[in-house]
């Protein structure tokens, strides 16, 4: 398994040779570095932390500075880890680019999903409304949502209002159209999740088709 972070630049589309229009994502993807190995002995499993994005010096403090020293790269801003196969060797301060992704490959990518702020039911959980007929008074209400003489109380895990999206989502299986390594970008079928500029974590698909 190989793994990469990067950043969504937006949606376009590309047309293939046979003419046909294929949607994709664009994303600046790497290049990372190995900052730490994670080994069945110190750690109880075999994982690789990897780093993205040059921080500042005076923005690291020093226990940052010591870690990052022991692999050799700058500091970075943004550290992920992925488990790769035993069989796979990396090590500490290896680049990771695009150029090491085959196009035509699965991939699983995850991302913070746009945040919708608080809404409600209708909107949250696709409830249905009520009659929109004059008088009515449950348009877009909940609805009854306990007994009231026993339990006399609302049960946990109800529906109701709230906070919406800005939740952890990975799309599986996405094929890896086209890599122009030169500009560092994975132009990948589909929708990512998140805002333009959202962080986003890009490794080799799980349950590939």
């Amino acid at each position: 398994m190989k793994a990469i972070l990067g950043r969504k630049v937006g949606m376009t589309q590309i047309f293939s040779e046979a003419g046909e229009m294929i949607p994709v994502t664009v994303i600046q993807a790497g290049p990372v570095a190995v900052t730490q190995i994670k080994t069945v002995e110190t750690d109880g499993y075999y994982g690789v932390q990897i780093g993205f994005e040059d921080k500042k010096e005076c923005r690291t403090n020093k226990p940052e500075r010591g870690h990052f020293a022991k692999s050799g790269v700058s500091a970075k801003r943004v550290l992920a880890e992925f488990r790769p196969a035993e069989d796979e060797a990396y090590e500490l301060g290896q680049v990771i680019s695009v150029a090491d992704f085959a196009e035509g490959s699965k991939l699983d990518v995850t991302g913070t999903s746009k945040g919708k702020g608080t809404q409600g039911n209708i909107k949250r959980h696709h409830h249905r409304r009520g009659p929109m007929t004059h008088g009515s008074k449950h348009k877009r209400l909940p609805g009854g949502l306990a007994a009231s003489t026993y339990p006399s109380r609302v049960f946990l895990g109800n529906d109701a209002p709230g906070r919406t999206g800005r939740d952890t989502v990975t799309v599986q299986n996405l094929e890896l159209v086209k890599v122009i390594a030169d500009r560092n970008l994975m132009l990948v079928k589909g929708a990512v999740p998140g805002n333009k500029g959202g962080l986003l974590k890009i490794r080799t698909a799980v349950k590939s088709k």
